[in-house]
């Protein structure tokens, strides 16, 4: 068998035939070592053989169109490439641990920090790219799952509230029970560093429970105080000299004299009881007690002290949530204190003080009595004592206020406010029938006729019958029952009748006597100031007789004060 014919290597004019007449090329290897032809891209190896070849190569055009698509596939293939990068890096985020939020306590070294995380303490390392400073007692933090700070978050925006009970060294603060928290010592957050916060007042606290973070307020402390209180001298009281005078031997005397009470190592009295019936100025003598003190200290020691009134009406302490009556009690007292250890005269004026502080009595059921009675009691003589504040109490029943509260030691006085006798109705009169008001007649003349009109004893002025104990009847006229509210509601309506007859006579009118027995008719003809029942009990609130003498105690119908000529008891 004959063996196949080997191939001979072209000789150069063939070569030189293929590449279109030019000398034959030589392979690039020949002139480029293996590292760098390796170091090329696809693209850039075209190119290279691209440059190599005539520019009227046969394959310049097949060059070409074979450098696009491979372009084309290089870039979709970058794009594939870059999905997938994109797509690991998603995949590697949500597999990756969660962070957690810490609240930031103090530095410990330049990159180390106290966190508190979940209620533990960790010592943490802190990213270096966290500018120094930018962390702050009470920020919350970012902890990567190897516990190193990485972000700083800000200030918490939410949290609990509770209440300063006291404040400790160092600027720490001790929080109570009272929001069902554990007692808590915390610290302040820098934003509380230069704070002045006083017990009682509200803060807000981080999740932690670890940092006091702002102050809310004072909660439910309710501002009760008076701004201002009104220019009330001793003398523009009219009708209740004894009263005035019991207060000021009660409280101006151990104030403007206090050396020489402590010479006699007598005791200042805490405060004391106005009681008696209604509108017989008993808030009235309150403030006055209040301005008037402080007019005698700086009068007798050259010091003006700011006078502090507090004025509650006993209803307004009750509340349906358990131990919040009592919050508001020690509350009070605690508001006191403050301003009496400023330097102010502080005063704590109790209106309707039966409401609060009545009798307790033993029952299957708790009251809210049995623990705000003794509630009282405690914060008028407990540990913390109680120096200069006055307490004041006013009540139209004095008998249903607790002994307990009444004792010597707590409220040592009782002064009864009386209801004004004739002189003291004329005087009244002529403190509201001021001069400046436009007066048919002198405000001595004027104060005199309608005193004289509620005073007399006729049939018309007939208002209440007395059944007593021992069977004797007794008839109370209307005299017997006015009260300053009552005189000032009968100068106020001489006024209104006054301003209506000057509208209907389009002329300027004064006040005569006219109206103001007009204005005591309708006063008391209305009868919105006393009971509109039978109810002895009612009508025991509004008079100085002893409920245990009276059997009934109830009003006269009189049809002749609607029909002169005929008069029915």
């Amino acid at each position: 068998m004959a063996e196949p014919k080997k191939r001979s290597a072209p000789h150069q004019g063939e070569t030189t035939k293929a590449n279109g007449g030019n000398p034959p090329l030589e392979p690039l290897t020949g002139h480029l070592s293996r590292e760098t032809l390796e170091s090329l891209s696809t693209l850039q190896f075209i190119d290279l053989i691209a440059t190599r070849l005539p520019p009227r190569h046969l394959s310049v055009q097949d060059l070409f169109y074979l450098r696009d698509r491979i372009a084309d596939l290089e870039e979709t293939h970058a794009q594939a490439q870059e999905a997938l990068i994109q797509l690991d890096a998603i995949v590697e985020k949500l597999r990756a641990p969660a962070f957690r939020v810490g609240t930031f306590l103090m530095p410990v070294d330049p990159d180390l920090a106290h966190v508190c995380l979940a209620g533990s303490d960790y010592v943490c390392r802190i990213d270096p790219g966290i500018p120094t400073g930018a962390l702050q007692v009470g920020q919350r933090v970012l902890c990567n799952e190897a516990f190193a700070i990485v972000q700083s978050l800000g200030y918490e925006k939410n949290g609990p509230i509770v209440r300063v009970d006291e404040l400790l060294s160092e600027g720490r603060l001790r929080i109570g029970q009272e929001t069902g928290l554990a007692p808590l010592i915390l610290v302040r957050s820098a934003l509380l560093a230069k704070e002045k916060i006083k017990p009682g007042m509200e803060v807000r606290l981080d999740g932690n429970q670890r940092v006091a973070l702002e102050v809310v307020g004072n909660g439910k402390r309710i501002d009760r105080s008076l701004e201002t209180v009104t220019e009330l001298p001793w003398e523009s009281i009219g009708g209740q000299d004894q009263a005035v005078q019991a207060i000021r031997d009660t409280i101006e005397l151990p104030f403007v004299h206090r050396a020489l009470y402590q010479r006699f190592d007598h005791s200042i009295p805490k405060g004391f009881l106005l009681y008696g019936p209604p509108g017989c100025g008993k808030t009235m003598l309150g403030k006055a007690t209040a301005y008037n003190l402080r007019q005698q200290v700086r009068r007798h020691t050259r010091i003006d002290r700011e006078e502090f009134f507090l004025h509650i009406q006993g209803p307004e302490i009750l509340n349906m949530w358990v131990g919040e009556s009592e919050r508001q009690v020690r509350d009070l007292f605690a508001q006191c204190r403050e301003q009496a250890a400023e330097g102010a005269l502080a005063f704590l004026f109790i209106d309707e003080a039966e409401s609060i502080l009545s009798t307790r009595r033993a029952g299957r059921y708790q009251s809210v009595l049995s623990t705000l009675v003794p509630m009282f009691c405690t914060e008028m003589d407990g540990l913390e004592p109680l120096q200069n504040v006055v307490v004041i109490l006013a009540s139209n029943r004095a008998d249903l206020i607790d002994p307990a509260i009444l004792r010597p030691g707590r409220i040592d006085r009782k002064i009864k406010v009386h209801r004004p006798d004739r002189d003291g109705v004329r005087r009244i009169f002529e403190i509201y029938l001021r001069d400046q008001l436009p007066l048919a007649e002198s405000s001595a003349a004027l104060a005199q006729a309608a005193t004289d009109a509620l005073f007399a004893r006729t049939d018309e002025n007939q208002f209440l019958e007395v059944l007593y104990r021992s069977g004797r009847r007794e008839v109370l006229h209307r005299g017997d029952l006015v009260s300053g509210a009552i005189v000032a509601a009968i100068v106020e309506r001489a006024k209104s009748l006054a301003i209506r007859r000057s509208i209907q006579t389009s002329a300027e009118t004064d006040i005569t006597r006219e109206d103001l027995i007009q204005a005591f008719e309708m006063e008391y003809a209305e009868n919105d100031l006393f009971p509109t029942g039978d109810i002895t009990e009612d009508w025991l609130k509004l008079t100085d007789l002893d409920p245990d003498n009276v059997i009934r105690l109830g009003p006269i119908r009189n049809p002749a004060r609607n029909h002169p000529g005929r008069r029915i008891i």
